[in-house]
């Protein structure tokens, strides 16, 4: 089943075209990997799919994105970020409490429970592979944890308001190669309920995670496909010479 449907996406910055007819579809449950050098729309894209490219004052959109078959230009924004969340690439927690950073959330949508938000921050920090690490002090603030928890803890608190979507924008760049193999393993294990879309620099990574790869190369998507077939028998010659290493 098709969650996001993106259709003849074109993305402008001021008079600077960074996407370029941009369709792919992307499957529910599935982890989504999108590759490709520096500069060439990955990111752009991911942040058109939450509507946080509203907050640049000279970008323009054009095209279609849906969600379950609704165009999300037609949505209310918090609604769409609501079940759209996003992972960035340094941790950024808030300098506030482990159990606030993962409140915060539900509580902007009108949770004032206090059984309701602990029952909300441990379901999402167990979901998080973190709870029997910080279960014992989640009134400590979460500046206190470790780079590797922090990005543990703002995948938690992104899942703290029940989303549909996930998107990670090269959510471990900043890890090391332990807590990376965490959030990856957690990835696999969240894309059972979620949808998870993630921009990733790590070949290796896309390869091990995600079930389908698309490979973008100047704003254009060059090859979107099954992630084996990407990585072992691609189309065009200029996704063979990425994954090979000749370039990019």
């Amino acid at each position: 089943m098709v969650k996001f449907d993106i259709q003849d996406v074109n993305v402008f910055y001021g008079n600077e075209q960074a996407l370029k007819n941009v369709s792919l579809s992307v499957e529910c449950n599935e982890i989504t990997a999108l590759i490709g050098p520096s500069g060439c729309g990955k990111s752009t894209l991911l942040k058109s799919l939450n509507r946080m490219n509203d907050l640049v004052e000279t970008c323009r959109v054009q095209g279609r994105i849906a969600l379950d078959g609704e165009d999300i230009n037609h949505t209310d924004v918090n609604n769409l970020r609501k079940r759209v969340g996003m992972v960035f690439q340094k941790p950024n927690p808030f300098p506030m409490s482990i159990f606030d950073n993962i409140a915060f959330g539900p509580r902007t949508h009108g949770v004032k429970s206090r059984r309701r938000l602990n029952d909300i921050v441990e379901k999402a920090l167990r979901d998080a592979a973190l709870w029997e690490e910080v279960s014992d002090r989640l009134n400590k603030s979460a500046l206190g944890l470790s780079g590797g928890q922090q990005q543990r803890l703002c995948i938690a608190r992104a899942l703290a308001v029940e989303p549909e979507v996930l998107l990670m924008d090269e959510p471990t760049s900043a890890l090391d190669p332990i807590s990376t193999s965490k959030v990856e393993e957690l990835a696999i294990e969240l894309s059972k309920d979620y949808t998870i879309i993630i921009v990733t620099h790590n070949m290796q990574q896309a390869a091990r995670i995600s079930n389908k790869t698309a490979f973008f190369l100047l704003g254009e998507v060059i090859e979107y496909g099954d992630t084996e077939q990407i990585f072992g028998n691609p189309k065009n010659k200029k996704t063979e010479e990425y994954i090979t290493g000749r370039f990019g």
